[in-house]
């Protein structure tokens, strides 16, 4: 069946909803009434979205302005943070790999999961526990947190560098799972299997270790997985746009 490769619709909190439209939205704010209408393609009653919409005001995550709710600042930085995971800035490759040693001992288990979830957001792999290594082909900034915990190297590994790479990542699993995201977004006609599948894509483009050509895979997808998903969410935006607006 062509829907074969549609995401099983599973159960979403309204702020769920709420928070995926915003940050998918450019500039991330929307009328109460359209955030209403988004609700209603998860069968959600208006009551239920405007109370979600109050709670995330009282907490915090929204600013209501005449009817208009927009992400507050700390959410826009991350918006801006997932528009840049999702289409990383890269630079020349010159043969040498980034390599993070943990020099910090004695952690409480939080800032060991904390430092964990940092490494992998910086498309670092494990090695052996406490050394991270990636080829240095990425251009971003070390957080604090993490700078702080560890010690940074650049060297050039001895060894087959394709067979060091394919012992950090999956990369026949990741490019799997993106030749189906791919078949799922040409499926995901309907507005409410194109929220899903874009938050599908998003994560899975979250955990690509952005080779350099030279380590990647023939065939290797992720280009053309990012070309679709930007050509798609263009076209989604603007139909949920139209979708929502009030009647």
């Amino acid at each position: 069946m062509a829907d074969r490769n549609l995401p099983t619709i599973r159960p979403l909190s309204a702020r769920s909803v709420v928070l995926s439209t915003l940050l998918g939205f450019h500039p991330p704010a929307l009328p109460v009434k359209a955030l209403i209408r988004v609700g209603a393609l998860f069968d959600m009653p208006e009551r239920t979205v405007r109370v979600a919409l109050t709670r995330m005001a009282a907490d915090g995550d929204v600013v209501a302005d005449n009817g208009v709710y927009r992400l507050a600042e700390r959410l826009v930085e991350r918006q801006a943070r997932q528009d840049e995971a999702s289409w990383p800035h890269t630079k020349r490759w010159r043969g040498d790999w980034e390599m993070a040693v943990v020099t910090a001992s004695s952690r409480p288990l939080a800032e060991r999961v904390a430092l964990r979830r940092s490494m992998l957001a910086l498309r670092l792999a494990e090695l052996r526990e406490g050394m991270w290594l990636r080829p240095a082909n990425l251009a971003r900034e070390i957080p604090a947190a993490v700078a702080e915990q560890c010690m940074f190297f650049s060297g050039h590994p001895d060894g087959d560098r394709l067979a060091l790479t394919r012992s950090l990542w999956d990369l026949d699993g990741w490019a799997a799972e993106a030749r189906r995201l791919r078949g799922a977004l040409d499926d995901a006609t309907e507005l409410r299997a194109g929220f899903l599948v874009s938050a599908e894509v998003y994560r899975h483009l979250l955990i690509d270790p952005v080779l350099p050509p030279e380590l990647a895979p023939d065939d290797w997808p992720a280009a053309e997985l990012r070309d679709q998903f930007a050509k798609f969410m263009t076209d989604y935006e603007a139909r949920l746009r139209e979708y929502s607006q009030p009647g």
